[in-house]
C-alpha cells in the first residue's frame, strides 16, 4: 500500500509540472516573439517615436507614429559581441598598408566574412594604417555581420584607379542585418585632388549603402571626403548615429538621403565644413522618387554651405515626406533651412517643367544658431506641385553679424508654429480628414 501511494504521488508531482509549464509556454507567447524581434537584428521597446506626426487638423501633435514605422534596428545587436562571433581580421589575408595588397585583403576577407553562418565580425583592427582603391563589398551574405573598423582607412589619391567606377570608393551593396561600427580609426577619402579637377557632375561618394535593409552605422570618424561623405540610396530601416565629419569647403555633403530609402533615422551628428545634410538630390532627368519616414534628431553643423537641405530637380516625380529636422544647432551656416524643388546642379540652364517631386509633411523643430547670410529660412517650392504641410516649430535663426535675418517663402504650405525668422506671407493649412481647408494670413 505504501508502495502504491508512492506511485501515485510521483506521478501526480509528473502531470502538475507538465500542466505548470503548459500555463507557461502559453502565456509566454508574446515574450517569444519578442525574442525573436532581437534575434532578427531589432529591438522594438527601446526605439520610441523621433517624428511629430502632422494631425488634428494641422497642429502639430506629438503622437506616436504608426506602428508600420516604428521598427528601427537596435544598436546592440547581440551578434556584435565578440565572445559569440567569429572574427575575421584583414591582416591574416596580407594588408599591410600598400594600396594593391590592402584593396585585395579587404576583399578576401569580406568574401570570408560573408559567407560564415552565423554572428561574424569583420575586423580593421587599431593602430593600423590601410590604403585602399574602390571596394564594392557586396551581399547578400549568409552571416549576421558587424564590420569594426578600428583602424585609419585612406582612399588612393590615383584617380586612375577609379576608371571602372569614378562615383563610388566604399560601397556595402545589398548587405542586410549589418552594423558598421567605428572603433576611433577615421576614415580618410583624399579629397583634396577631387577638389583640384572638380567632378560636379560625377559625384564621388566616400562611403555608400546602396540597396541594403536593417542597418546601424555609428560612431563613424570621416574625413575629406572626395564629394560627399556618406550615401543612403534604396535603403530601408536605417539608423545612423555618432558622425564625426570634417572636410574642407570644397567637398559635398555631409550625408545625402537618396530616392528609395525609406525609415531613416540619423542622431548625434557633427558637420562641417561642407553642404551639410541632404534629402537629394532627387529626379534628376525626368526620374520618379520616392523617400519617406526620414528623421535627423540631434546635430552640430558649423561653417557649412546648406544646413538641412531637400532638393529635386525640375521634371522629377514622386514624393518625399514624413520627414523630421530636429534638435540641430547651427553655427555660422549660409543657408541654414532649404528646400529647393528648382535645383540645377548643371552647367547648363535647366529648362522650367511642370512636373515636381512632391514635397510634403516636413517639420523642423527646435533649430537654433546663426546664419552667415541674410536669408536664413529659404523655401523655393514649385509653382506647380506647392511644398504641402511644412512646420516650422521653436526655431531661431540669427545673422551671423547679430541683425535679424529673413525668411523667403515661396510656394509653400505652412502650418502655424513658432519661427524666427518668419514667412513675411504665407499660405497656412488646416488638414481636414479628406481635402485641405486654407486660409491667407499675414504676420
Amino acid at each position: 500500500m505504501a508502495q502504491q501511494n508512492t506511485q501515485f504521488l510521483v506521478l501526480f508531482l509528473a502531470v502538475l509540472s507538465l500542466f505548470s509549464r503548459y500555463n507557461a509556454l502559453k502565456d509566454d507567447r508574446l515574450n517569444h516573439y519578442f525574442e525573436e524581434d532581437i534575434g532578427f537584428g531589432y529591438y522594438p521597446r527601446v526605439y520610441p517615436s523621433y517624428y511629430s506626426a502632422i494631425e488634428d487638423h494641422g497642429k502639430l501633435d506629438n503622437s506616436v507614429m504608426p506602428s508600420s514605422f516604428q521598427r528601427y534596428p537596435s544598436c546592440y545587436r547581440v551578434t556584435s559581441s565578440l565572445d559569440r562571433s567569429t572574427v575575421v581580421n584583414v591582416d591574416d589575408f596580407g594588408a599591410t598598408g600598400d594600396k594593391v595588397r590592402d584593396t585585395e585583403a579587404f576583399e578576401k576577407a569580406w568574401m570570408k566574412a560573408c559567407s560564415l553562418i552565423g554572428a561574424v565580425v569583420l575586423q580593421v583592427p587599431a593602430g593600423k594604417n590601410y590604403a585602399l582603391k574602390p571596394v564594392r563589398f557586396s551581399g547578400p551574405c549568409k552571416s549576421n555581420l558587424t564590420v569594426e573598423m578600428s583602424g585609419n582607412i585612406a582612399a588612393s589619391d590615383d584617380r586612375s584607379d577609379y576608371k571602372e567606377d569614378n562615383r563610388h570608393w566604399l560601397t556595402f551593396d545589398g548587405v542586410d542585418n549589418l552594423l558598421v561600427e567605428g572603433g576611433g580609426g577615421k576614415i580618410n577619402g583624399n579629397g583634396n585632388i577631387w577638389w583640384q579637377n572638380s567632378c560636379k557632375i560625377n559625384k564621388t561618394l566616400a562611403l555608400t549603402f546602396y540597396k541594403s535593409r536593417n542597418l546601424v552605422v555609428q560612431n563613424l570618424n570621416i574625413q575629406d571626403a572626395q564629394q560627399i561623405h556618406v550615401s543612403f540610396e534604396g535603403c530601408t530601416d536605417v539608423r545612423a548615429s555618432g558622425f564625426t565629419i570634417t572636410a574642407r569647403e570644397k567637398s559635398d555633403d555631409c550625408i545625402s538621403i537618396v530616392s528609395g530609402s525609406q525609415h531613416v533615422t540619423a542622431t548625434n551628428i557633427t558637420c562641417g565644413p561642407g553642404h551639410g545634410i541632404s534629402i537629394g538630390s532627387l529626379g534628376a532627368k525626368n526620374s520618379m522618387a520616392l523617400v519617406f519616414n526620414v528623421t535627423v534628431d540631434g546635430a552640430k553643423l558649423s561653417g557649412i554651405t546648406n544646413g538641412v537641405r531637400i532638393k529635386t530637380w525640375q521634371g522629377g516625380s514622386g514624393t518625399a515626406s514624413n520627414i523630421t529636422f530636429q534638435n540641430i544647432e547651427m553655427n555660422n551656416v549660409t543657408n541654414p533651412i532649404i528646400i529647393d524643388q528648382n535645383y540645377c546642379d548643371q552647367s547648363n540652364p535647366c529648362h522650367e517643367q511642370s512636373s515636381a517631386v512632391q514635397i510634403k509633411n516636413v517639420v523642423y523643430n527646435n533649430i537654433n544658431g546663426t546664419s552667415s547670410s541674410e536669408v536664413a529660412i529659404n523655401f523655393n517650392c514649385s509653382t506647380n506641385h506647392p511644398c504641402q504641410a511644412i512646420a516650422l516649430q521653436k526655431v531661431s535663426l540669427q545673422n551671423q553679424e547679430h541683425g535679424p535675418a529673413k525668411a523667403i517663402c515661396n510656394n509653400v504650405n505652412l502650418i502655424k508654429g513658432d519661427s524666427d525668422p518668419k514667412c513675411p506671407r504665407v499660405l497656412y493649412i488646416e488638414l481636414d480628414t479628406d481635402t485641405y481647408t486654407q486660409k491667407i494670413a499675414s504676420h
